[in-house]
């Protein structure tokens, strides 16, 4: 089915600026993340799950950890409980 139904909403000029940059660094667009809400929506029969970027922190884990730093190695599940200290 082609996409031939409209939405109008009026929100702060401010909150769709951010929201506008926020979808873009996802990769999506408006018309894209409107629908991705609305199929998630309809799939739970509710609001659907949070989207966001990783804090820096995060971020900086990831690149660590991705490049093979800042690991913790784990011969088996008791020496990793060990090493979390649990």
């Amino acid at each position: 089915m082609g996409k031939t139904a409209m939405i109008r909403a009026r929100i702060e000029p401010e909150l769709k600026e951010k929201v506008e940059h926020l979808f873009h660094r996802l990769g999506l667009s408006m018309t894209e993340a409107i629908g991705l809400f609305f199929r998630r929506a309809l799939n739970q029969q509710g609001l659907p799950f949070d989207v966001w970027l990783p804090n820096p922190t995060t971020v900086r884990t990831f690149k660590s950890t991705n490049r093979g730093k800042n690991l913790v190695r784990a011969k088996d599940a008791k020496d990793l409980f060990k090493k979390l200290g649990i």
